[in-house]
């Protein structure tokens, strides 16, 4: 019966996130069988307008009790419009020291995230190039729904 449920909770989730227009704020990669191999390099493209306020990037990844590591290890490259790019590793804690999972969980379902960049200016108008690499080393990464990164600004 739980699992039942739980398929229903998902089939939700899927067609409401489905039937929402695009968020020109964010983007989001659903995972087939909740796994994201190790060499599908994710790019996301973000439209974003020149602006005197910063944008705070942030990456999230959505995950489920399969999800083996205390950690999703991945790479990041940042490209702006106007042609700088920032690379940096990061580490996302998925679970705490007592092994507990950390974010926010609803269900058997739980959203962790981290900021990839606190400031960063825009100035000139354009797409934001957002490419994640998977550093986990194993070929494949089970109990991932899936990663999105949103774009946020005071």
């Amino acid at each position: 019966m739980k699992k039942i449920n739980y398929l229903f909770f998902l089939l939700g989730l899927i067609l409401s996130a489905g039937c929402q227009p695009d968020n020109p704020n964010g983007a989001y990669y659903p995972f087939k069988n909740h796994t994201w191999k190790r060499f599908n390099i994710l790019k996301f493209e973000l439209p974003v307008n020149r602006s005197e306020k910063p944008y705070t990037v942030v990456f999230f990844a959505r995950h489920n009790q399969d999800f083996p590591y205390k950690s999703l290890d991945f790479n990041m490259i940042m490209n702006t419009p106007s042609g700088e790019e920032r690379i940096r590793e990061f580490q996302l804690m998925i679970r705490g020291a007592d092994d507990k999972f950390l974010g926010n969980c609803e269900l058997e379902i739980c959203e962790a995230s981290t900021v990839l960049n606190n400031e960063l200016y825009i100035d000139k108008e354009g797409i934001l190039l957002v490419e994640l690499e998977n550093l986990i080393p194993r070929i494949e990464t089970t109990g991932l729904l899936g990663v999105g990164i949103r774009l946020q600004q005071e």
